[in-house]
């Protein structure tokens, strides 16, 4: 039986569902891709190198289990992040019949590479001297970082709604200015006459509208400037090179389920530092995804929330303390031309240089000083966003969030020098600290979960400011509860772990919601938008 068709009327496809006649063709790679893989490739390389020496030079992890088996794991996480985030940038680009759609850029999170071997990894091992207890701490911090992340796929709106940006932006510039920017600053002073070239190099690059000619990408131009000087100079050694070609060994990822469980046996610890990096990770995904809307790439925010938490799980179960996030930066690589090429190509390549065992080699070739100027760079890019997208008004919270950082950075240097001395605090004693001028113990307790203390202190700041005294209060009490429980201001989690600093919360809440009685407290505070110079 037929039927005849050719008077049959066919419906039109919907209005975002274009017919194949109209369709807009989507490459798979672009010239502006080529200059955002350089930009995001070397980004993220001079990320793995750092956190390779942060294992080996800091956590003494043998440098043959971080190249065969954390840098294996971290490329697993890559290259499955990227060709995720392509995918989702393709999809959105087939969506909305568009060929200019820039993927998210996703690499191992900067402020989380630091935190986990200075606050997490670096005590455990000074605890108990062994690196492989401070290594599988790290991955269940990794863990919880991911667990933590992919709840906030759904109840992180409504944390990041009640969190005044002051109070989130601030919190990330302590963390940039302490444990992203001082130790690479220190690096380049040491070595000026490598660093401070490549310095000037990417600050007129990125911060200026001056290009390079032939269009030469600025951190490949920094790279290979910075290693010049550095070989002519004398400052490497060809046997370092030689030794490194000599211990190469392709990395196979394989699961490391037993450090991971042994990690997670002791999880309160861990709780003060990952729960409020988790809500830190899933709100500056937020404002990242944010930041790509409003450059015209509208995602999903619960796709990318979910895979962020997948990585950070995945990662740890492969053997790697370093959780991927999105980065941010989307709107620049778009402007560069970068597609959804860049990231798939950034991904891969950077992971099979884990799997193959190169960074060893790559460690021993690019001196240290030609390569930290660009972590500098993102500390700078950090901290100066938090004063430039804020309200003039609310500079002052951005500091007070900024403070425990601050604290909890000191408090890490003095008990690492006095380690390194063959003593402690406790041996030094608190009066003999306090009379060199040391204020050890008040250090410690604001330190303690700082990145959460500084959430809630830049929130409590930014309300009085606004004359909103009783959400003050509100913060305050957040804060006081926190303290209780250990999860602020206390070294692990615990019923009753800093009853004196709760009481200070309370009282300073019980004082905000006195001043909401007086005359005038309800008077609006006029915010001019106009002091703020950059969005987030």
């Amino acid at each position: 039986m037929s039927t005849d068709v050719t008077n049959t009327p066919v419906d039109p496809p919907p209005a975002d569902q274009p017919d194949a006649a109209t369709r807009t063709a989507i490459p798979w790679w672009t010239r502006g891709d080529t200059n955002a893989f350089f930009g995001l490739g070397f980004n993220i390389l001079v990320n793995v190198l750092t956190l390779t020496g942060l294992m080996i030079g800091v956590v003494a992890v043998p440098a043959g289990d971080v190249l065969g088996t954390v840098l294996p794991a971290l490329g697993v996480a890559l290259i499955l992040g990227n060709l995720y985030y392509t995918f989702l940038a393709r999809s959105l680009a087939r969506r909305e019949n568009r060929s200019d759609v820039t993927a998210l850029p996703y690499g191992p999170s900067v402020p989380h590479m630091f935190i986990v071997v200075f606050v997490v990894m670096l005590p455990v091992y000074l605890a108990t001297d062994d690196p492989m207890q401070a290594w599988q701490a790290g991955l269940a911090w990794a863990f919880l970082i991911g667990i933590i992340v992919m709840i906030g796929a759904f109840v992180g709106p409504y944390i990041r709604k009640l969190t005044p940006r002051a109070a989130m932006l601030g919190t990330l510039a302590g963390i940039s200015i302490t444990f992203i920017s001082m130790r690479p600053a220190a690096q380049i002073w040491e070595a000026a006459w490598i660093g401070l070239p490549v310095l000037a190099i990417i600050l007129i690059g990125f911060f200026t509208d001056v290009k390079l000619p032939f269009g030469i990408p600025v951190g490949l131009a920094a790279l290979l400037v910075g290693t010049a000087i550095g070989w002519i100079g004398g400052y490497m050694s060809a046997p370092d090179v030689a030794q490194a070609v000599s211990d190469i060994a392709i990395g196979v990822p394989d699961l490391r389920l037993d450090m991971l469980f042994s990690g997670l046996a002791d999880l309160a610890p861990l709780l003060g530092t990952a729960i409020p990096l988790g809500v830190y990770n899933f709100t500056e995904a937020m404002s990242n995804v944010e930041s790509a809307a409003a450059a015209g790439d509208d995602y999903n925010l619960r796709s990318v929330l979910l895979a962020d938490g997948a990585g950070a799980v995945v990662g740890s179960a492969f053997g790697s303390p370093f959780p991927p996030a999105v980065y941010i930066g989307h709107p620049g690589w778009k402007d560069a031309g970068g597609r959804a090429g860049y990231s798939l190509a950034s991904g891969v390549v950077i992971g099979i240089l884990c799997f193959l065992g190169f960074f060893g080699v790559l460690d021993a070739v690019l001196p240290v000083p030609a390569i930290v100027p660009i972590l500098l760079y993102i500390g700078l890019l950090i901290g100066a966003q938090a004063f430039q997208a804020v309200p003039r008004l609310h500079a002052v919270a951005v500091v007070a969030a900024i403070l425990p950082n601050l604290a909890q950075w000191a408090h890490g240097l003095i008990d690492n020098a006095l380690n390194a001395a063959g003593t402690s605090a406790s041996e030094v004693g608190m009066e003999a600290l306090n009379g060199a001028g040391v204020v050890y113990e008040g250090l410690k307790t604001l330190g303690e979960g700082a990145v959460l203390v500084g959430l809630i202190l830049g929130a409590m700041v930014t309300f009085v400011l606004d004359k909103k005294f009783l959400y003050a209060a509100a913060a305050a009490a957040v804060g006081a509860v926190l303290s209780f429980v250990g999860l602020i201001h206390a070294p692990e989690v615990a019923w009753a772990a800093n009853p004196p600093v709760a009481l200070g919360y309370l009282f300073f809440g019980l004082v905000c919601a006195l001043y909401w009685l007086l005359p005038g407290a309800k008077d609006p505070v006029v915010v001019d938008e106009a002091d703020v110079v950059a969005g987030h």
